[in-house]
């Protein structure tokens, strides 16, 4: 089996790769009968020679390959009919902009595999870039907050030569007695949780932290459903029921809103489940939020200020809330700052992909070129033989165009 691993062609470029060289030589290892090429690319963190260094083939024609593996969506023309492909393909929650992509994939009958829906047996999914985003997107959101407070400025991540670099930066740093608060207990809350511990930033439990007053050093809180939202009937909450019946409940965030600096939202949100608050509570005199960091980046979602996603380049920008329009970033002290940065993983993206290739390696190659007994491939599949899978048949209307 030949395994093609692909040039990245969406706008902006992304940098990072399912597999590092030294990855690739692994799974030829590994896997005696899988043998690895690389499709020619100026745009990776790793070069065309670092795999050719490696013994690794890099060419530009890769339509002999039986499974091709990008991270981002494939460019539409550039999808080769028949083929296995791996990548995040952002067609499972029905996005119009990538609907063509899906009806081109199922034209081509493409199997196509989704990393974001790879789960295990207790359908926990078993890959991602969510820690590197947590990461990424707390860092991003500790220099939005120096920056405005006119504290310390730290260096952009994606100037640093990698992760160690920039956890040093925040070595470097001393944070005022500021309250964060973050939402979330996933792998991007994770690494989100790793940042903070770093920094030794005390960890109050929600109760503590919105009656803490007159600090004299930085606090955090990690913010679960149960602490943000109520019941629309009066009954206690049960986490079940809430991931069952999103629409059965009413957001009660606000009283973190009035104690907290900056806000790092990491939390999967259902559009069905209540806005973590509205814009109409921004406006309120105790709305205290004055950085947020929204690493999940639903444009006008749970957070009403992420009006547009950011760019590595230029990762923040102020929202007014009183007129609800988007500012120059840090342009006033009555404006909301917001980082939105919609691929925050990279930043970091050789830290990132070695990540990534390794739980690949360990978690999903056995079930591709091996025994798929657990159903791991077979579930993440949303197409195949020019049709939907049957786990993704909810997908029909979006193909058909309605």
């Amino acid at each position: 089996m030949k395994l093609g691993i692909l040039r990245e062609g969406k706008t902006p470029a992304d940098n990072r790769v399912p597999l590092t060289p030294e990855q690739c030589v692994e799974v030829q290892k590994k896997f005696p009968g899988v043998r690895v090429l690389v499709q020619t690319s100026d745009v990776r963190c790793f070069s065309d020679e670092e795999y050719r260094e490696k013994g690794i083939p890099v060419q530009e024609d890769v339509s002999d390959c039986d499974v091709l593996m990008g991270v981002k969506e494939v460019i539409v023309d550039d999808l080769i009919p028949g083929k296995i492909y791996f990548f995040f393909s952002h067609t499972i929650k029905k996005q119009e902009y990538n609907r063509k992509l899906l009806q081109t994939i199922l034209q081509k009958k493409i199997q196509l595999v989704d990393y974001e829906v790879l789960t295990d047996e207790n359908n926990m999914r078993i890959i991602g870039f969510g820690r590197f985003a947590g990461l990424v997107g707390t860092y991003n959101g500790l220099r939005a907050l120096g920056l405005r407070m006119k504290q310390f400025d730290l260096k952009p991540a994606h100037q640093c030569d990698g992760l160690e670099e920039m956890l040093y930066q925040l070595e470097r740093i001393q944070l005022p007695p500021v309250k964060i608060a973050f939402t979330g207990n996933g792998r991007v809350a994770g690494g989100v949780l790793e940042v903070l511990e770093f920094m030794k930033i005390r960890q109050l439990q929600p109760n503590e932290y919105l009656a803490a007053q007159q600090l004299n050093e930085p606090v955090y809180c990690q913010l679960l459903p149960q602490h943000y939202v109520k019941r629309k009937d009066g009954n206690p909450f049960d986490l079940k029921h809430f991931f069952e019946h999103p629409e059965m409940y009413d957001n009660a965030f606000l009283p973190f809103a009035a104690s907290t600096d900056l806000l790092i939202a990491a939390a999967y949100w259902d559009p069905k489940a209540p806005v973590l608050f509205t814009a109409a509570d921004a406006k309120n005199d105790e709305f205290s939020i004055e950085v947020i960091s929204d690493i999940t980046c639903d444009i006008e979602g749970s957070i009403p200020t992420t009006k547009r996603a950011s760019t590595v380049a230029d990762p923040f920008y102020d929202y007014n809330p009183h007129t609800g329009a988007m500012e120059r970033p840090f342009s006033s002290d009555e404006h909301i700052t917001v980082q939105a940065v919609d691929n925050l993983p990279n930043e970091l993206p050789k830290d990132a992909s070695l990540d990534f290739g390794r739980n690949l390696i360990g978690k999903v190659f056995p079930a591709l070129f091996g025994d798929d007994s657990e159903g791991i491939i077979k579930r993440a599949s949303v197409t195949k033989g020019g049709k939907l899978t049957q786990q993704f048949s909810y997908l029909q209307d979006f193909v058909s165009g309605q």
